[in-house]
């Protein structure tokens, strides 16, 4: 069995599909896991649980747009914090509701962050000086500053470990943001995000051999539509 990872997805089944089928991906021998923010940005959330949901060993930790789609799927929420993040979207793409059961149930029983093969995953990040099982789960969802940490720290010795976790995997944070279009390692962290959401590619990536494979631009895919 292979583990593979993928960033930040925000509704891009399009990107999604090129990703499983570019990295070989065997939806009944091999793991996935998945770092949040399938919801939100792109159009297709809908068609994207759908394709998770065939792949027999899929992980999926939960993102900040996750749990906002939750609460409009859950009570009905359209805060327009969230409409405005790309919210409308998923809301598009369930035609306005309701979500299905199985939909349901993929968000609620996800992960807030995953261990695996002394690896961790996680959406946001973590205070790696505090035990994870003791840091709440805004935390996770929501946390910029663990890959902060490992920037600054990346830059006096890029050997350094943070926590005593082989490789850290984390969505949220775009690598754009770091001038890059592809993933970055810091330290023992990885930064998957490679911008779907708006004008990046979607990343996928071999745990093991950290060989990753990438879709075309998401705004390539998605002409004419505009994802926040």
């Amino acid at each position: 069995m292979k583990t593979f990872v993928v960033g930040d997805i925000h509704g891009a089944y399009r990107a999604l599909i090129q990703c499983l089928a570019r990295s070989g991906l065997n939806y009944q021998d091999d793991r996935l896991v998945v770092l949040g923010d399938i919801c939100d940005g792109y159009p297709d959330v809908n068609l994207c649980i759908e394709e998770l949901l065939k792949i027999k060993h899929c992980d999926f930790i939960i993102g900040n747009h996750d749990l906002w789609a939750l609460d409009w799927a859950l009570e009905g929420k359209e805060e327009d914090v969230w409409t405005s993040q790309g919210g409308l979207a998923t809301i598009i793409s369930y035609g306005n509701g309701p979500m299905p059961r199985e939909h349901l149930y993929f968000l609620q029983r996800a992960h807030y962050w995953f261990a695996l093969e002394n690896n961790v995953f996680v959406h946001g990040g973590f205070d790696p000086d505090v035990p994870l099982s003791q840091q709440g789960k805004q935390k996770f969802v929501w946390d910029r500053e663990l890959i902060q940490m490992a920037l600054k720290k990346s830059q006096e010795d890029n050997n350094y470990k943070f926590t005593t976790y082989n490789e850290i995997f984390l969505g949220h944070t775009p690598t754009q943001n770091f001038k890059s279009n592809v993933p970055v390692h810091l330290c023992n962290v990885w930064a998957l995000d490679t911008g779907a959401g708006g004008a990046g590619s979607l990343t996928i990536m071999d745990v093991n051999t950290k060989e990753y494979w990438q879709s075309d631009p998401t705004v390539q895919l998605y002409k004419g539509f505009r994802s926040r």
